[in-house]
């Protein structure tokens, strides 16, 4: 998938007001905590990684922190970013908010809205092209931060094809939209386009209409929050059906990001040749899912398919992907809860992993668990090695109380899940004779963390259980 925008670093300083500056008649803000988030298209990719799909990210930077922290944390995901450019005159477009008792104080916002210089236009030209020409769908993620120009948006639409092109605009002028596959405004965006009231479900009928008319674009998706979504579509005679999606059947906590979890499900289901009627029917259930969650978060397969009543079980859901680990860790440190994250390879569960999994999950509010895949687990124990396949590994691992979620991963070290996740408290066995012995310690550390030993039950090993299973029953060892 290739996403094409604005790309947005969402800081939060997370903290209380005790008193007044003595300086100024001003509140004194003291942090107590910091987070820095994807956002923007950078979030629109995260989404896609969430739900499985290799992504290439083009968008423009500058040359400053939140520009490295942007990449670091893109490439953590497994996104390819050679199309994240840097412009030395402009800075990351950067939202950082104040938050003080769960409320939002202030928004410091630092951005260059003007339309990207010519030369770094054509370089993005370049990139956007080539990362279109692989990909199987193409999202223009408009954030009207000037990196979708006219020509950019051309090249876009050229390179795409027949492939799907799916456009999530601003308020830039949308005539350089025309052509695209489907175009995604939300209602204030569709009226202000249209100059017409989306009052009703016939308003935003006659406005979706309007705006496939105007720009030529064969699909419009308005999506109306509350009142769920109005689509607008070409059917097979070439008229212009109309088709009314009712929010899903969800508590609303937070709609922040509910947009591009629903651009990121459109692009997927259209690249797989799904018809736009259904398309819409499955973003419209993911972005159901997505406003139950504070915050911008991702939405993975199997929250979808739970939602649609399939019969993907408990244990499986908590089975996720890199990306929406770290998008669970970012959200439950948004709820001032601690994140705990141990890994091993879990091969034969005994009452061993499940004592050093309780005590692990006592350390914090969530226990994310990191298993290593089949290949990984061979390069450290050796050709015999595993006993059970990694999905049973983590599915059993997953069927544990004090689990909150599952990752799999194809290093030799977790190192890479450690960047993603940040845990507030890392864990490992005893067996380590040195905290700065455990992969990450370093990290942890840096960040505020801290790295605890946890006792292991003496006597008790997946090794020894193997030993004694070959030997037969009714043989003991001495030490047994």
């Amino acid at each position: 998938m290739a996403v094409v925008g604005d790309v947005v670093l969402d800081e939060y300083f997370t903290g209380k007001v005790g008193r007044i500056s003595p300086e100024a008649p001003v509140p004194v803000f003291q942090v107590e905590q910091t987070q820095q988030l994807l956002g923007g298209a950078a979030n629109v990719g995260k989404c896609l990684v969430a739900l499985g799909a290799a992504v290439d990210l083009c968008g423009v930077v500058g040359r400053d922190g939140p520009a490295k922290v942007l990449r670091d944390k893109a490439t953590s995901l497994g996104m390819d970013v050679a199309g994240l450019l840097c412009d030395r005159s402009r800075p990351t477009t950067t939202k950082s908010r104040i938050v003080a008792q769960q409320q939002q104080m202030l928004r410091i916002d630092h951005e260059d809205t003007g339309p990207v210089e010519r030369v770094i236009e054509q370089r993005l030209i370049r990139r956007v092209e080539s990362a279109t020409r692989r990909a199987d769908a193409v999202i223009l993620s408009d954030y009207s931060k000037g990196v979708l120009t006219r020509a950019v948006c051309c090249a876009a639409l050229k390179a795409a094809g027949q492939k799907p092109l799916i456009v999530d605009p601003k308020q830039l002028p949308w005539a350089r939209f025309r052509g695209a596959t489907l175009i995604k405004p939300n209602r204030p965006e569709a009226s202000w386009f249209s100059g017409l009231e989306v009052a009703d479900d016939a308003g935003a009928l006659r406005v979706a209409r309007a705006i496939a008319k105007k720009l030529g674009i064969r699909n419009v998706l308005i999506t109306r929050g509350e009142s769920g979504m109005t689509l607008a579509y070409r059917g097979g005679s070439g008229r212009l059906l109309g088709r009314q999606l009712r929010p899903w059947p969800r508590e609303v906590f937070d709609a922040t990001g509910c947009g591009d979890v629903v651009a990121a499900v459109l692009a997927l289901a259209l690249a797989a040749r799904a018809p736009v009627p259904l398309a819409a029917f499955v973003a419209n259930v993911a972005g159901g899912v997505e406003v139950t969650k504070f915050g911008a978060t991702v939405v993975s397969n199997t929250e979808i398919l739970e939602a649609l009543g399939g019969a993907a079980g408990r244990c499986e859901s908590k089975v996720i992907s890199l990306a929406a680990a770290a998008s669970l860790a970012d959200e439950l440190r948004h709820r001032g809860r601690k994140v705990v994250f141990t890994n091993g390879c879990f091969d034969v569960l005994h009452v061993g992993h499940v004592s050093y999994l309780e005590q692990s999950r006592q350390r914090g509010d969530a226990l994310i668990v990191g298993i290593n895949t089949d290949a990984s687990v061979r390069r450290i124990k050796g050709q015999g090695r595993p006993v059970q396949p990694a999905r049973d590994r983590a599915r059993i691992i997953a069927s544990q109380a004090c689990v909150d979620a599952v990752v799999l991963f194809d290093e030799d070290t977790p190192i890479k899940l450690v960047k993603a996740v940040r845990p507030d408290v890392l864990t490992k066995g005893s067996d380590y004779r040195r905290k700065q012995d455990v992969v990450g310690w370093d990290l942890v550390r840096r960040w505020g963390g801290r790295v605890d030993l946890i006792d292991l039950v003496r006597g008790r090993s997946t090794t020894r259980l193997l030993a004694r299973a070959n030997r037969g029953p009714g043989t003991r060892s001495a030490r047994s």
